[in-house]
């Protein structure tokens, strides 16, 4: 089990014409050092059109390959996405989140906010160790007692990220057009995508 990254966004703002990140974690010691740019990219693409496709207040579960995306967006706009591997539960990375959106919170009150505020520049104390921490489901437990409310929310579970996006529009077609990738990660992906289509069965 492995959560790879977190991410804290604020969306529906005046002003917003895509999320703005506010601030991220990772833990990419799974990865090669070179591909670890790559995965730290592509995370922030992923989690942006996920947050920006999530309605106010809906909590939604998003299959990419072999990982699991999970994204909260509250009511006041602030979300956040965990991705991690399949075998990280779905209700405990829900747990997770809302414990980093609530520290989020308590930490910068209303400041997150505010109008003009760079993208990821307001650094969440302890946001890496939260993201040791709770490599170990169980060490988010205690957590799942205190938020029962999210037993009682509707998870949107979506097989791909393709199936949530709008009719007609294809990842391909966002990668292309993503601020968040690079260049080299724009054609890491592609040739990442030939390669898997090459080997599956038709």
């Amino acid at each position: 089990m492995k959560l790879i990254g977190a991410t804290v966004f604020r969306f529906n703002k005046p002003g917003d014409a895509a999320p703005l990140l506010l601030s991220s974690a990772y833990d990419l010691s799974s990865f090669g050092f070179f591909q670890r740019g790559t995965v730290k990219d592509m995370c922030i693409f992923i989690s942006r059109t996920l947050v920006e496709r999530t309605a106010l207040g809906l909590r939604q579960s998003v299959q990419n390959q072999e990982y699991m995306c999970h994204v909260y967006l509250r009511g006041d706009g602030l979300g956040g996405v965990i991705i991690c591997d399949m075998e990280y539960p779905g209700r405990v990375a829900f747990t997770v989140l809302n414990k980093i959106l609530n520290s989020f919170d308590d930490e910068f009150q209303q400041g997150w906010k505010a109008a003009g505020i760079a993208e990821n520049s307001l650094n969440l104390k302890n946001f890496d160790a939260m993201i040791k921490e709770f490599q170990d489901p169980s060490a988010a437990d205690k957590l799942t007692k205190i938020e029962r409310d999210l037993d009682e929310t509707k998870i949107v579970l979506h097989n791909t990220i393709d199936s949530m996006l709008q009719r007609g529009e294809k990842l391909d077609q966002l990668v292309d057009r993503s601020t968040d990738l690079s260049r080299q990660s724009k054609v890491f992906y592609k040739q990442a995508k030939r390669q898997n289509s090459c080997c599956s069965i038709m």
